[in-house]
């Protein structure tokens, strides 16, 4: 595990315990903090008390008084939380794992980091990047939002490069992160119940340039205008700023798992950090091609008889099911589940791509009346019987798009489940 010297002897209280919570409170212990923890599920508190020097406790019944730090999950609403303000008011920083990690940096052998950022496109541009890391053999690990706990992996050897992609929470609860490359490859609405209103959300992404020191790398790409407005308010940056425009045509024919114009801009930022870290361009250039993708983000499942089965499962909105349509010229697309919204019209732009469409799911119905008039549509109910009917009107050169627009908890645990059944129902076909 990554462990600190200068936690040792200090007092901390750590508040949620899943994984990347137990994996802080293992650390913090084995540099000889002194730890409180606290779940409020048994079983997590049952896992931090078999771990030698942790007190589990509920820190709402503790003086707080000079503690070093307060480390929360993200999941904890920091605008609401009860024990955020009394940490507060006691002059306790709130902070998380990824802060922890920015203070164990001094220790661990010479590295780079990279942060990578934005409402959409964050897990395939991180997993990008680690990927160009691996094919150019340098020592790589990946964390933050995705993958292991950054703290309970092994430190990585001289020259490595530990690649985080950055929620704006995990933002939030550090002060001390210095990225040599820091990305931001877009901003929308989203998480407004946590911040003041969408500027305060905007705010927190640009945090992760202002940690940055002067002579490091900014990559941001600039499609929406609270993004254009950090790109222009780094222009100091000079050299060290690139700034991804959107539109840029791109031959993406060789690489099959980056389809479409959200991963021309993935693409486009990973390149530009794989740049700055010295990797070649033959090396970038078959990282590209040999990339798998990520589960249920635009996962090819299958081919079946010239036609493409695509697993897009994670596009629970309209806005991130958008560019799916937009990757495909033929496309039968399943779509419908939990909705958060009565309308498709970001997906609107790309109805012409749509051979037939078929719902599913709580929104099924609400969904066909949308798209009546405007794409050939069908009530299919559940996903097996979307995936059937699909496969029988495609033909050659088609795809069969799962890019439901919507949360999965109507018919599924979550989208990795519903991701799944789709991938069985490919197979189940005769």
């Amino acid at each position: 595990m990554i462990v600190a010297r200068a936690w040792g002897g200090k007092r901390y209280a750590v508040l949620g315990l899943a994984r990347s919570g137990l994996a802080t409170v293992r650390a913090l212990a084995a540099a000889g903090a002194h730890v409180v923890a606290w779940d409020s599920d048994e079983a997590a508190r049952d896992a931090a008390a078999a771990i030698d020097g942790v007190i589990v406790h509920d820190p709402m019944l503790l003086d707080l008084t000079g503690a070093a730090g307060l480390v929360v999950s993200p999941g904890v609403p920091l605008n609401t939380h009860p024990l955020v303000a009394r940490a507060r008011d006691a002059d306790v920083p709130v902070i998380g794992d990824i802060e922890l990690f920015a203070e164990a940096r001094a220790e661990l052998p010479p590295h780079r980091v990279v942060g990578i950022t934005g409402t959409n496109g964050k897990s395939t541009t991180t997993a990008l990047v680690r990927h160009l890391c691996e094919t150019a053999g340098r020592p790589n690990l990946m964390g933050g939002n995705i993958g292991l706990p950054i703290l309970g992996q092994a430190p990585l050897p001289d020259g490595g490069v530990y690649v985080l992609e950055l929620s704006s929470y995990q933002i939030d609860l550090t002060q001390s992160l210095d990225c040599d490359v820091a990305v931001l490859l877009n901003i929308t609405p989203d998480h407004l119940d946590r911040y003041d209103g969408f500027e305060g959300y905007a705010a927190s992404k640009a945090r992760l340039f202002a940690m940055q020191s002067a002579g490091h790398d900014a990559v941001i790409g600039i499609g929406d205008a609270p993004s254009a407005a950090i790109a222009r308010s780094l222009s100091a940056k000079g050299e060290h700023l690139t700034k991804i425009a959107p539109g840029v045509c791109m031959d993406q024919s060789r690489w099959p798992s980056l389809q479409g114009p959200h991963n021309a801009q993935n693409a486009l930022a990973a390149i530009a950090v794989a740049r700055s870290l010295g990797i070649g361009e033959a090396e970038i250039d078959r990282g590209l091609e040999s990339f798998t993708g990520l589960p249920h983000r635009m996962e090819r499942v299958a081919k079946r008889h010239g036609v493409a089965f695509i697993d897009d499962s994670k596009a629970t909105n309209p806005e991130s099911a958008a560019p799916a349509l937009g990757a495909f010229p033929r496309i039968h697309w399943i779509v419908g589940g939990r909705a958060k919204g009565d309308d498709l019209d970001a997906c609107a732009p790309w109805f012409g791509h749509v051979v037939r469409a078929y719902t599913i799911g709580e929104a099924g119905p609400r969904f066909a009346q949308v798209l009546d008039g405007k794409v050939p549509v069908e009530e299919a109910g559940t996903l097996d019987v979307a995936v059937a009917r699909a496969a029988a009107h495609a033909q050659a050169g088609d795809v069969v798009l799962l890019s439901p627009a919507c949360a999965s908890f109507d018919q599924f645990r979550d989208y990795e489940d519903r991701g799944r059944a789709f991938r069985r129902a490919v197979e189940a076909l005769a």
